[in-house]
């Protein structure tokens, strides 16, 4: 399977259109000028390195960024991406975008969709039975990040969050 990444930095918004209320091509409000925005883009494997991937995806993204939000962005993402994996089908596609707005906060979008599902997304995540082995990754999600959502369908699934943090000097080393 071939892998395609696209990286963009620009003034502008997402490249994928997360807010109804917003153009993909119009300034948003509250970005700097210049360098402001970072957006990845690439496709995941579908199969047991789903995961893996994705982790090492948004860790060349986020670079240079604070160690909790970069470990709550990878943990979000590992989760996100295994639920594609585990509950989707092809093709799975991560979008990881990084903003510095105006205010000093750095704010991290990560989506991750896939070809869809035949069962619909629940009203909100159920706390699995003591002994499960799985279940918690939209529990994750919902604790860790500011917003989320997950939307699914047949034809395409999408699982979306925000993490919003004060923009530190990385505490990382990858």
């Amino acid at each position: 399977m071939r892998h395609r990444t696209s990286t963009s930095r620009s003034r502008f918004g997402s490249v994928l259109d997360h807010d109804t209320e917003r153009s993909a091509c119009v300034p948003v409000s509250g970005h700097t000028d210049g360098a402001g925005a970072t957006t990845l883009i690439t496709d995941l494997p579908y199969g047991p390195k789903t995961a893996e991937v994705a982790r090492r995806a948004v860790a060349v993204a986020l670079h240079g960024t604070e160690a909790g939000l970069f470990d709550d962005a990878r943990l979000i993402t590992s989760e996100l991406a295994t639920n594609a994996f585990a509950s989707g089908s092809q093709p799975l596609v991560l979008c990881v975008d990084r903003t510095s707005l105006t205010t000093g906060r750095l704010e991290v979008e990560i989506t991750v969709t896939d070809g869809g599902c035949s069962h619909l997304a629940p009203f909100s995540p159920q706390a699995p039975g003591e002994q499960a082995e799985s279940g918690r990754g939209l529990i994750i999600v919902a604790a860790l990040a500011d917003a989320w959502s997950l939307t699914t369908g047949t034809h395409g699934t999408r699982a979306w969050c925000r993490l919003t943090r004060e923009a530190r000097p990385s505490t990382v080393s990858t």
